[in-house]
């Protein structure tokens, strides 16, 4: 399985993990591919650098000749106090060339931080106006990260936990508490610490954005035959490297490559629709899967088997979610084994748009589908049926 581990243990910023990425693919096709996404006066531009005699790459969004937000380019939050709002930016991103699936992320990732504002400032996302993160320089750096995802390809993505500094950060609010209170929103159920030996914002709301959106689970580097490492480099100076790192490769496996907790409960008193809300939530909070068996308890009574299959990681909260959701009193764990074929993502261009598709293989299979996502996307935007969609793809 290929998978992408990004190491934020000197924070991250939306450039310093686009400088990164850009290890692990074709530097000169990317840098191309951004210089023509039709930006009025932007140059995008990488520079390779040496700091602590570590080799690595920074970049620069030059913007009619200027470095955008060169004093604080990580996040001092000084630079322009633009007032741009989440359909400015939508805007933008879609009369971009890029793929459906990049304009999709990027955006998302700007509804991430839009949901952040208008929780720390009470007010509707649609009134929000960004500031930092809402320059061109910003937008580029969300657009690059979203690009280089997609060119890479990863199966999965998985982080280490975020590092975000220590002290205050001036930003066009005023003086605030690092995090910054729309950073700390976007860290919720985010494993982050603080670092007391170094006194600045280390983690801006746009690397909190991108790393959030992007991983799938948080912890240590797994076990990976490595085939490229990255290292994205910051402006500011340090007694370590300040960088982000990141490693791309396949992740080795045996012949029981995963272990999983299973978590179940019997339940008789339980309406579906309210069970069927439950569901949605532990899916929300992280389960791989949640499903229902019919069973007969005690008195011959009809119920329901609630099983619960999830990553040893998030089980707690998921014991949480089910006595919150259920009228359970007791929950059983098991600790399983689990085999599983090597799965990746290929993005297909068709006439009707962008679809991403899931292979899978290993054990002597290999099969693929059509995202279903995609599919009902694709049906909404040209008025047909899932079936037709997936039938004309299969042409």
């Amino acid at each position: 399985m290929k998978s992408l581990y990004i190491e934020c243990r000197v924070g991250v910023a939306g450039d310093m993990l686009t400088a990164s990425l850009l290890e692990h693919v074709n530097k000169e096709e990317f840098v191309k591919k951004i210089n023509s996404l039709n930006v009025p006066g932007v140059s995008f531009e990488v520079e390779r650098i040496k700091k602590s005699s570590i080799e690595g790459n920074k970049v620069h969004v030059v913007i009619n000749g200027t470095e955008e937000g060169l004093e604080s380019k990580e996040h001092n939050h000084h630079s322009h106090h633009t007032h741009t709002s989440l359909e400015d930016v939508s805007v933008l991103i879609n009369a971009m060339d890029l793929s459906d699936k990049v304009k999709h992320d990027a955006i998302n990732v700007y509804n991430l931080i839009a949901n952040a504002e208008s929780r720390v400032h009470g007010t509707s996302v649609k009134d929000i106006h960004f500031h930092e993160v809402g320059t061109i320089d910003a937008v580029i750096d969300v657009v690059s990260v979203c690009l280089l995802m997609e060119m890479i390809s990863p199966a999965k993505v998985i982080s280490s936990p975020i590092n975000v500094g220590s002290g205050t950060v001036r930003c066009a609010h005023g003086i605030l508490p690092v995090p910054a209170p729309a950073t700390a929103v976007l860290l919720e159920e985010v494993p982050m610490y603080t670092d007391d030996d170094i006194n600045t914002e280390l983690c801006t709301p746009t690397g909190a954005a991108l790393v959030k959106y992007f991983a799938d689970e948080f912890g240590n580097i797994p076990v990976m035959k490595l085939q490229s490492t990255g290292y994205g480099f910051g402006t500011k100076e340090f007694d370590k490297p300040n960088c982000v790192r990141t490693f791309l490769g396949e992740e080795t496996t045996s012949d029981c490559s995963d272990k999983v907790v299973e978590l179940k409960c019997n339940i008789d008193d339980m309406s579906g629709e309210d069970m069927g809300f439950c569901i949605d939530k532990l899916l929300e909070e992280g389960a791989l899967d949640v499903f229902t068996t019919p069973i007969y308890m005690k008195k011959n009574r009809p119920g329901v088997l609630l099983t619960v299959i999830c990553r040893e990681d998030s089980r707690k909260k998921l014991v949480e979610q089910i006595f919150q959701y259920t009228t359970t009193i007791g929950i059983r764990e098991a600790i399983c084994d689990r085999y599983i074929l090597d799965r990746e993502e290929e993005i297909r261009k068709t006439e009707y748009g962008d679809v991403r598709i899931k292979k899978v293989k290993g054990y002597g299979v290999s099969r693929e589908k059509i995202e279903y996502e995609d599919i009902k996307r694709l049906a909404n935007d040209n008025s047909k049926s899932p079936k037709e969609i997936r039938d004309k793809l299969k042409n």
